[in-house]
């Protein structure tokens, strides 16, 4: 089973890059299953409805998310009956929408999404380590592919993450910081894992804000409205390989592909059409 991971798809750049990517992987790559974080697409804060039906009719299967989840506040209507746009399962009890989703590949085999939240440097939620085991125990009941979604600021708590969950999933992948790391490997009890996954959006920016507003934060440290850069997209994911018997990861492959690597790739695509 190979299955695709897309880093934080920032602003229309992130989805005009990912709507010509993912199908182009799709074909290129023969996945079984994509799975990215939108909690940025709409102009790089939040989600709303209508963008995550967009990113689905992409191709993607699953759509995690983090701390800018509720920045829409029409996602408030949306994620209940979305069940394929996940919030990190370890905001407290009550809260709208699901941590987890167990989907189908194109094949009709399970696999498990498991989204969470790390607690450094970041707004305080629930044990994401214990919410875990129990996610994954009730996820493991239907399917031995899982793929995490840790939405988190620390390196630290990310590698914690990767061994604390090593054998359990399939996965850990980490997102939030828009900076994708070179850290891919398989753990010794068969769990890929990436510190992050980084960003799909405009990489000529400051992790995706327009540059000049965001120095002029760091110049002045006067509040400055953050405006979602309008330059080339360029797209982060990675593709893992599982073995669906045992969940075990047997490869992991880290993508890293500018505007102009896209194109190629999706006009063989688009002139077999």
């Amino acid at each position: 089973m190979r299955i695709l991971f897309v880093g934080d798809i920032f602003g229309r750049p992130g989805r005009e890059i990912a709507r010509r990517a993912i199908p182009a992987l799709i074909e290129r790559e023969s996945l079984d299953f994509v799975i990215a974080n939108v909690e940025n697409s709409a102009a790089g804060f939040g989600v709303t409805g209508d963008i995550a039906d967009t990113i689905l009719g992409y191709g993607v299967d699953a759509m995690t998310s983090g701390n800018h989840v509720w920045d829409k506040k029409e996602v408030l209507e949306y994620i209940p009956r979305q069940p394929k746009l996940l919030r990190p399962a370890n905001f407290p009890a009550g809260t709208p929408g699901r941590g987890s989703y167990l989907g189908r590949t194109r094949t009709g085999e399970p696999i498990g999404v498991l989204n969470l939240m790390g607690r450094i440097f970041m707004p305080p939620l629930d044990d994401p380590f214990a919410i875990a085991l129990k996610e994954i125990e009730a996820l493991r009941a239907r399917t031995r592919v899982i793929v995490v979604d840790f939405h988190a600021e620390a390196t630290s708590e990310k590698i914690a993450m990767g061994w604390h969950l090593d054998g359990r999933v399939t996965a850990v992948f980490g997102t939030h910081t828009h900076v994708q790391t070179a850290d891919e490997r398989l753990l010794p009890k068969g769990t890929a894992y990436l510190t992050d996954a980084g960003m799909t959006g405009p990489h000529d920016s400051i992790i995706g804000v327009t540059t000049e507003l965001a120095l002029t934060r760091f110049i002045t440290g006067m509040p400055t409205k953050f405006d979602a850069s309008n330059g080339p997209g360029r797209l982060n994911a990675v593709i893992v390989t599982a073995d669906q018997a045992n969940g075990k990861a047997t490869a992991v492959e880290r993508l890293n592909l500018s505007s102009e690597q896209v194109e190629a790739l999706a006009a063989p695509s688009a002139a077999g059409r």
